[in-house]
């Protein structure tokens, strides 16, 4: 396959799926919509130009638009309460629910795809510690460990996870410990002294660690991730307090436009070569992990108090929802008006720096 139509599947794979994620969040809206009687007037694929009017659903014109890139849904009288069956004049707690809907939905759509990979692939089990390496002359090698020991307890205390096992680790630098370890059908206790100095790489036991998987099916798995999702989230969340404290640098929580988000997936897609030919499927599973956690943090994204996205029309709707009062609907269109061209002003700054700058994934 020729490098040029090779990037062009590529591309159209990005669109195509990206365009998907929109769907399903303004697929969101639609529906919540419908669901409380607000008229929507319109469900667009792609943004505008219109291309064709499709056909129409229960009161809805479907249309196809030029612009093959997510989807828009355009309720009846949005920003005026006068017009009755309108969006505008609809029970605060129901624009509520309708904003929370599209937000919801890539969330939803994230769980369903990380259970979709965990019931082929397994899921960790965070509630087991098992050894994936030795490192050579380590004290761990010295000690008696071999990979695929489970550890049970570390200085006599059980061991819940990983953090728990280097937290522990670290309280008898240069000390005698012993630690439990499940190894087949046996119970052993080894003896180990955690180094005062590592290298570079290592740890004080010199061990690599990792959870077993489980095998799980489809429903099995949802528990898993909603916790995946939760993680997720708290990490997007808090990417502001790291950068604050120097845990991040500002490259590793660099914002990017949708031309960046490409250039990590067609990095993903060509790292993924190597992978399909030793496993298949590997490769989808692994483009379709990487399309959760972009739908997850587009869910994230749009909930934040930002004018002109869902979470800055949340912010309008409190003191409503707390004090029923109104803002009133000019000042809001205005605001909203403005964040919108800030909101375009920033996309093409990181348009043009990720055309300059095209990101690289370490």
């Amino acid at each position: 396959m020729s490098s040029v139509l090779s990037a062009a599947i590529t591309i159209l794979e990005f669109v195509v799926a990206f365009s998907l994620l929109m769907f399903f969040h303004e697929f969101g809206h639609f529906i919540v919509s419908k669901l409380f009687g607000i008229e929507v007037e319109e469900f667009g694929f792609g943004f505008p130009p219109k291309m064709v009017n499709l056909f129409k659903f229960k009161g809805t014109q479907i249309s196809l638009n030029w612009i093959p890139f997510g989807a828009f849904v355009r309720p009846k009288a949005e920003n005026d309460p006068t017009v009755k069956g309108g969006f505008a004049a609809a029970n605060p707690w129901k624009r509520l629910a309708v904003f929370l809907a599209g937000p919801a939905m890539n969330l939803l759509l994230g769980i369903v795809i990380f259970s979709i990979v965990f019931s082929f692939t397994g899921a960790p089990d965070f509630r087991k510690v098992q050894v994936l390496q030795v490192n050579q002359g380590s004290p761990a090698q010295t000690a008696g460990f071999q990979v695929g020991d489970q550890i049970v307890s570390v200085a006599g205390q059980t061991i819940p996870s990983m953090d728990q096992v280097s937290n522990i680790t670290k309280q008898y630098l240069g000390q005698q410990i012993q630690v439990t370890i499940h190894r087949g059908t046996s119970t052993i206790s080894l003896t180990i002294v955690p180094r005062l100095v590592s290298p570079a790489g290592e740890g004080p036991m010199g061990l690599v660690m990792t959870n077993p998987v489980m095998h799980l099916n489809f429903f099995q798995a949802i528990p898993y991730s909603f916790q995946l999702t939760g993680d997720t989230i708290v990490q997007v969340v808090t990417l502001p307090v790291k950068l604050i404290r120097g845990e991040l640098s500002s490259s590793q929580a660099r914002l990017v436009s949708p031309v960046g988000l490409y250039d990590i997936y067609s990095q993903v897609r060509a790292s993924e070569a190597t992978a399909e030919a030793a496993q298949p499927g590997l490769a989808l599973l692994n483009i379709l992990w990487f399309f959760a956690n972009i739908s997850i943090i587009l869910g994230i994204s749009n909930l934040l108090p930002i004018p002109a996205v869902d979470g800055g029309h949340i912010l309008f709707l409190l003191p409503e929802l707390f004090f029923r009062k109104r803002v009133p609907p000019n000042w809001e269109n205005a605001i909203h008006s403005i964040g919108f061209i800030l909101l375009i002003i920033l996309m093409t700054f990181l348009l043009v720096q990720d055309i300059i700058n095209p990101v690289v994934i370490p």
